[in-house]
C-alpha cells in the first residue's frame, strides 16, 4: 500500500542530494514523497569550529525534534553525524549501501609535492574542523599547519581556490555524490586503513519514529545488511568511548565472508598522540569491546 512520506533534510547541497536519493528510491516503490528543509545548530553557527559547539548531534537535533513532533516522517542523515544514543521513540530503520568511506585531500596544484607523504608540500596550511582529521594529520605529517574550515562542501572548495589554504580535507563520498569538477585541483585519496575515517562514513542513516510500523516495513527494501553489520562495529566502538562525532576517533571495518577486521585509532585530544589498533573477529560486540580495550591501554 502506498503512502505519503515527508522527508526532513538539512538545506546544504549534499544533504539535499541525500534526501533526493532516498526520495527517488521511495518513489520507485510507489510512494508519494515531500521534502522539508530544516536548519540545524551546525548550519546556523558557522564561525566556530566543530569542537567549540556544545553537546552532540548539532547536525541532527532539530531533525530529530521534527520527527518526534510528527512534522516529518523520515530524517535522512549522514550516519557519521548521528550520536550513538537515539532519543527515546526514534530508531534507524535502514542504512544505505556504503559509498567510498575514505577521506580525501584536495591540494592546490602549486602546493603539491609527490615525494612527500600525502603529496603535501613541506609546512602546508591544511583546512579542517574535524578533531579526528586534525589528530591523524599531525601524526602522519607533524609539519602541517592546521586552520579551521567550515561551510558546505562547495563553499569549502571555493575557500581553497581563493588561496586561504594549501589543501583541505573532505569525505570522498560527499564530493563524489555532488559530481563536482575538481580538474584544477590535485586529489589525493587517503587509504582508510591508514588514515582512518569516522565511524559510518559514507553511509546514510534513515531515522523514523519507532511506532511507524508501516514505514519500517517500507524501508526494509532500502536497507543494506552488510553496511549495517560493518558500521555496527564502528559505531559501537564510538559508543563505548561515549564519544560524539567530534571525538578524535576513527574506526573502519571490513567484511570478508563472516570475518570482520576493524582498524581504529583514538587520541585523548586532537593535539595528543594517537593510538592505533587492528583487530579481527566474527562477533560485533566482542570485536568492539576488544578494540576499545586495546585502545585504552
Amino acid at each position: 500500500m502506498s503512502r505519503k512520506i515527508i522527508i526532513g533534510s538539512r538545506g546544504s547541497d549534499l544533504a539535499l542530494w541525500q534526501a533526493h536519493h532516498v526520495e527517488a528510491q521511495l518513489q520507485s516503490l510507489g510512494h508519494e514523497v515531500e521534502i522539508n528543509i530544516i536548519k540545524t545548530q551546525g548550519d546556523r553557527i558557522q564561525h566556530l569550529s566543530f569542537d567549540k559547539l556544545e553537546g552532540k548531534g548539532f547536525f541532527t537535533k532539530e531533525l530529530e525534534e521534527s520527527l518526534l513532533d510528527g512534522s516529518i516522517d523520515l530524517a535522512v542523515h549522514s550516519h557519521k553525524d548521528l550520536p550513538t544514543e537515539h532519543p527515546a521513540g526514534l530508531i534507524i530503520a535502514a542504512v544505505s549501501d556504503r559509498e567510498d568511506p575514505a577521506d580525501i585531500l584536495l591540494i592546490r596544484k602549486d602546493k603539491v609535492d609527490e615525494e612527500r607523504a600525502f603529496h603535501l608540500m613541506l609546512n602546508p596550511v591544511v583546512g579542517t574542523s574535524s578533531a579526528r582529521r586534525k589528530s591523524q594529520l599531525k601524526h602522519h605529517r607533524p609539519d602541517v599547519e592546521l586552520k579551521d574550515l567550515r561551510g558546505n562542501v562547495p563553499t569549502r572548495i571555493n575557500k581553497l581556490r581563493e588561496g586561504g589554504y594549501d589543501a583541505i580535507m573532505l569525505a570522498a563520498a560527499g564530493v563524489e555524490r555532488l559530481k563536482l569538477d575538481l580538474s584544477d585541483l590535485h586529489v589525493f585519496r587517503l587509504d582508510p586503513k591508514v588514515f582512518i575515517p569516522a565511524p559510518a562514513q559514507g553511509v546514510l542513516g534513515l531515522q523514523i519514529r519507532a511506532v511507524d510500523k508501516d514505514l519500517i516495513d517500507i524501508l526494509k527494501n532500502l536497507n543494506s545488511p552488510e553496511a549495517a553489520r560493518r558500521i555496527s562495529v564502528e559505531r559501537r566502538i564510538l559508543n563505548l568511548f561515549e564519544g560524539g562525532c567530534q571525538m578524535p576517533l576513527g574506526a573502519y571495518c571490513e567484511q570478508n565472508g563472516d570475518d570482520l577486521t576493524v582498524s581504529a585509532c583514538v587520541a585523548d585530544e586532537w593535539d595528543s598522540p594517537i593510538r592505533m589498533v587492528v583487530k579481527s573477529g566474527t562477533d560485533v560486540e566482542t570485536l568492539a569491546q576488544e578494540t576499545v580495550a586495546s585502545l585504552r591501554v
